[in-house]
């Protein structure tokens, strides 16, 4: 059976959808899934407060950088979780898609952030067990 690529994707690439990405491959079985992430209208850079709070769980994302979210991107996956892209997000056939209603973290207060990650953590994991890619 091939791979699982899961992406996921918000506007700017610098927050929720890095988060999402790395938590994914941290509790996924990389055998059998993993994930990538990128933004419509990628920042320069991922937040310094999603950073510090992804430093907390162990989670180095000071070398991640945003990257554009192409269509060739998204048809090379099996599934595409958007949060917060709306309609700039592309649909594309045969992609399974989800959307997850997250606030965005930038520039809100760290325990703000680690409750958006936690939130995160726990969509993944549900998402992981759901589909057998646990570890």
């Amino acid at each position: 059976m091939a791979k699982h690529r899961v992406l996921f994707a918000c506007v700017h690439n610098a927050g929720r959808s890095q988060m999402a990405a790395a938590l994914f491959n941290q509790l996924a079985d990389p055998s059998k899934a993993e994930a990538l992430s990128a933004g419509t209208k990628p920042g320069t850079a991922v937040h310094p407060e999603v950073r510090e709070a992804m430093q907390e769980l162990g989670i180095d994302l000071s070398s991640a950088r945003p990257r554009l979210l192409t269509d060739d991107l998204a048809r090379s996956v099996t599934t595409l979780v958007t949060m917060g892209c709306g309609e700039e997000c592309p649909y594309v056939p045969g992609v399974e898609r989800d959307d997850w209603a997250l606030p965005d973290p930038k520039g809100r207060p760290l325990d703000e952030v680690r409750a958006i990650r936690d939130d995160i953590r726990a969509r993944v994991q549900t998402l992981i067990e759901a589909r057998g890619w646990k570890v």
